[in-house]
């Protein structure tokens, strides 16, 4: 369960990402950076 949790916040962080190609805003920099980390973190646990 963990790694569909992780899978699935890497995603919304990979999704966030490249939403900063549209909007440039520090907040969605902080939490795509947050969604990745804890994604890969449960991911690979």
């Amino acid at each position: 369960m963990g790694r569909f949790f992780g899978l699935m916040l890497f995603c919304i962080g990979i999704g966030m990402v490249i939403g900063l190609l549209i909007a440039d805003s520090i907040v969605i920099i902080i939490a795509a950076g947050v969604c990745l980390l804890c994604g890969y973190h449960l991911f690979c646990k």
